[in-house]
């Protein structure tokens, strides 16, 4: 059976990073056979939280399930996002009277059945239930017709994610971790078949800190002085993991890294569609 390509893409933030999945993803989908795109998207709104413009650019492009984090509920428009769309996630380990469903079903475009979730870490974060045993309960809840599962951990420490990516070794396809922004070389495939990533990176402008203007967060280091940490516009990338996965087992066959600087971009919006690199190809550049 033809293995299903997932395209998960790290953290989108701002502007620049809605405008590079707008015009990459409409291109990347057909070229690279994708079936299913997962996209971070609580920093897509002016760097936190989520707003219903930006929730309609990034699906109209065609993402097909969004995961949030911590900054879920910092825009009220997320209110609206979760009365139009049951695939806009909170974390799975928040409180169940936070709103916001915490599971998305999704069929993806070659019919194979899906399942999404997302948990958020607890160290240097603010108090919330372990996301072992909420893992736990969502995978009961999943059951085992669904065999292709792909987990968001939104988290600061890289043990925890490589902890819970042990922890679900073999019973999801996917565990990929976001939050930190920045890309991580662990890529790989463990022993129970699931592909693991501790951060996939950040969609959005690389010249600042996070995404955030550098002059601003350097101010506000230096003076103590609080400030609005207004988001970058330099050094545009698309950053992600592409995990081609068997759909009859959920295992997963392979894991690479994306990133898409503003050259390769250019390159992706004017070539041939047959031109475009596909980062599972020997020699490809991502």
């Amino acid at each position: 059976m033809t293995p299903l390509k997932i395209l998960f893409i790290g953290d989108v933030v701002g502007s620049p990073g809605r405008k590079l999945v707008s015009q990459l993803l409409p291109r990347l989908i057909p070229r690279w056979g994708l079936g299913l795109v997962v996209c971070n998207a609580e920093n897509s709104a002016g760097g936190s939280g989520l707003t219903l413009r930006c929730f309609e650019e990034l699906t109209d492009a065609g993402a097909d399930v969004l995961t949030m984090g911590d900054h879920v509920y910092r825009k009220d428009d997320i209110h609206q996002v979760f009365d139009r769309s049951d695939r806009v996630l909170k974390p799975a380990n928040f409180p169940a009277d936070a709103p916001g469903p915490d599971l998305a079903l999704v069929e993806a475009r070659d019919g194979t059945q899906a399942a999404v979730f997302s948990v958020i870490g607890r160290t240097f974060m603010k108090p919330v239930d372990c996301p072992f045993r909420a893992a736990d309960r969502i995978l009961d809840r999943i059951g085992p017709s669904v065999r292709v599962v792909l987990v968001d951990v939104h988290a600061e420490a890289t043990s925890d994610k490589n902890l819970l990516g042990r922890y679900l070794d073999g019973r999801v396809s996917a565990v990929l971790g976001t939050h930190t922004h920045v890309a991580t070389a662990d890529e790989r495939i463990q022993p129970g078949g699931t592909a693991y990533q501790s951060d996939v990176g950040m969609t959005g402008p690389h010249d600042g800190i996070l995404g955030r203007r550098y002059d601003r967060v350097l101010n506000a280091t230096l003076s103590f002085v609080p400030t609005h940490f207004d988001v970058a516009v330099g050094d545009p990338r698309l950053n992600g993991a592409l995990v081609s996965v068997d759909p009859e087992s959920g295992r997963a066959l392979s894991i690479h890294r994306v990133s898409i600087d503003q050259d390769e971009a250019r390159r992706i919006l004017t070539g041939a569609p047959d031109q475009l690199p596909d980062p599972s190809s020997p020699g490809a550049r991502p």
